[in-house]
């Protein structure tokens, strides 16, 4: 549940280093979840950042972010995701942008969601993987976006540690500098040759500064409480 409404919680989250917002809220009208997504739009424009809408649907933009069981092959838009969850969902994948891959610890917003992946599990994927894969599930602190890009992710994707803070803005301030933190040796090792992430599949269009949102304000329908029935 969003603390104090999802724009302000999407301002906050901008104003500590966030760039790209996934929005979900699948269950409300399309009329509202539209007028949503413009109001974020218009949060993210100041700072060059992105929204991507959970579902088929890009809600008059042209950023999408797919569920595992399809559509296949995807959309073409400017920025398609996919989430995955295995390798097996890693094989199906074509051209998609980039997908988040969870969970990679238990996390509070999904109760029973798993099992974890853990970082061994992360690194053995982004391995795996043909597109660029952001951390999910459970990442809740400095230490934990640390060991993900440590482990190769070129991000990670958060929901309960910014959208249950008090203060969102410095919730994703600590979690970005840790990214920025964590990431800076790589690419500059990388720009001198030292590849220390994979490179194949990489594309442009994954965030290189700041985390990713996936933002909703519990106005929708309860999610359920495990991930038994639909993956994200």
């Amino acid at each position: 549940m969003a603390q104090g409404g999802l724009d302000r919680v999407v301002a906050g989250a901008v104003a500590g280093g966030v760039r790209w917002v996934v929005l979900r809220e699948k269950d409300l009208p399309r009329a509202e979840r539209a007028a949503l997504a413009a109001d974020l739009r218009a949060i993210l424009a100041g700072v060059g950042g992105a929204l991507v809408v959970a579902g088929p649907d890009p809600l008059g933009g042209d950023a999408v972010h797919l569920p595992a069981a399809g559509p296949y092959p995807p959309p073409i838009h400017t920025v398609v995701g996919r989430s995955c969850h295995d390798e097996n969902e890693l094989t199906r994948l074509t051209t998609e942008h980039y997908a988040t891959i969870s969970p990679i610890w238990q996390t509070k917003t999904k109760p029973g969601y798993g099992p974890p992946l853990g970082v061994a599990g992360l690194g053995s994927l982004v391995r795996a993987s043909p597109v660029p894969l952001l951390a999910l599930g459970g990442v809740e602190t400095p230490e934990q976006v640390t060991a993900c890009v440590k482990a190769g992710a070129a991000g990670v994707a958060v929901l309960g540690a910014i959208m249950r803070a008090q203060d969102p803005a410095e919730a994703s301030a600590s979690l970005t500098s840790a990214y920025v933190e964590a990431v800076t040796p790589v690419l500059t090792q990388t720009r001198r040759g030292v590849t220390q992430v994979p490179t194949s599949g990489l594309r442009p269009t994954v965030p290189t500064q700041g985390s990713s949102l996936i933002a909703r304000s519990g106005r929708g329908r309860p999610q359920p409480p495990t991930a038994t029935r639909e993956r994200r």
